[in-house]
This record gives structure tokens, sequence and C-alpha cells, in this order.
């Protein structure tokens, strides 16, 4: 059986992860990693504000499209869970305590459906262009006669089945049927805008508080 294995980024030692993000052997490794990387933040300082730029432009773009032109809509939703996973992914990668500590001043429904929330928007990422397209996991509400066409917001998620495993073995599979049963649990049924702007509050309050515990 095929188990996933991967190198401590800070000492080199091959490590069989706990978690999905975990990028060290320890905790020992973990502090001097980030203790390493404090002294040395410009490049990360750099890319994270520019892809909080791009995804609060896109997000935005999002929240105002009145939904005419479906191509448009599910285009638009496409670059926002990029975006948003970009960014989320960064802030896990450079300040994860910082992500943690925001993460655990919520109480615990709210923690919850946040961490369902980031979990279901990496499912539909990484579904997107390889297994399924947009529109497999977008609802666009039909225009009525007469009314103005519905914006791409309130456009709703589908409920989709369960992915197929190329190798049920991988502990990878396991951690995508994790993000998939998030994703039916959170998004599915519930208006796309309302998931990226929970999403959004969450990651400029972590991109805040990184920046404040740098001052």
């Amino acid at each position: 059986m095929m188990t996933d294995t991967r190198t401590c980024e800070q000492c080199g030692t091959s490590f069989t992860p706990r978690r999905e993000h975990a990028r060290f052997c320890s905790p020992r490794c973990r502090v001097a990693w980030n203790r390493r990387q404090a002294s040395d933040p410009p490049a990360e300082s750099g890319a994270l504000g520019w892809s909080i730029t791009a995804m609060l432009e896109t997000t935005d773009r999002l929240q105002r499209a009145d939904g005419s032109d479906r191509a448009d809509g599910l285009t638009v939703i496409s670059e926002a869970v990029w975006w948003v996973t970009m960014v989320d992914a960064t802030l896990v990668r450079y300040h994860l305590d910082v992500h943690n500590e925001v993460l655990a001043r919520r109480a615990a429904a709210q923690r919850r459906m946040t961490e369902d929330t980031f979990a279901g928007l990496r499912f539909v990422r990484n579904q997107m262009g390889y297994a399924a397209d947009p529109a497999d996991f977008i609802q666009p509400q039909d225009l009525r006669p007469g009314t103005a066409a519905p914006r791409v917001a309130a456009w709703t998620w589908r409920a989709v089945p369960e992915p197929a495993a190329a190798s049920p073995a991988r502990r990878a599979h396991g951690w995508e049927l994790t993000r998939y049963h998030a994703y039916q649990r959170q998004l599915a049924g519930r208006p796309v805008g309302e998931t990226f702007g929970q999403a959004v509050a969450f990651l400029r309050l972590t991109a805040e508080s990184s920046s404040l515990s740098r001052a």
C-alpha cells in the first residue's frame, strides 16, 4: 500500500504527515522555520499583497456581476475560487501561527464553518478543469420574463457526486474525500456570494493580523 511521505522544510527529515498542510516533522522545526522566515519577509509580503489585491478585485466583480452572461459568470467564479484558495495557501504557508490564532478565536460552530468553507473551495479548485467543468458545480438562477437577471452572487453551488478514487490506498484521496464532504456540508445548495463573502472576510482579518504581528 502506498503512503504519503514528505520532507521537512526545516531539517530535511522524511516524515508521514498527520495533517493535509503539514510541512514540518515536529513543532521545533516549525518554530525554527518561522523565526528564520521572519528575518527575511519582503518577497513573501509582496506576493501576498498582490494576491490579496487580485482576490478582492475578482470577488468584488463577482458580487457586482448581473448574471446575464452565464459563460462570464462561470469564469469569474472560477477566478474567485483560484484567488481565494491562493491567498489562503499563502497565509497557511507563511503565517500559519497567525492563521490558526485567528481561527481559534472563533466559536466552535463558526470555526467549523470556516474550515469547511476553505476545504470545500479547495475541492472545487482541484476538480475544475480536470475531473469536472465549472458548470458542474454551479446552478445559475433562472431568468424570469420581464425581470432583471439574478446576480452571479445569487447562483448556488450544486450537490456533486463523490469523486472516484484512482488509488484508494493513497492518503491524498482521503484528504480529497474530506474536502468533498466539507463541500457538501458548507457549499452545496448555498449562494456563491455568501461563500466568497465569508472566505474573504476571514482572509482579510488574517492578513491584517499578520501585518500587525510584525509591527
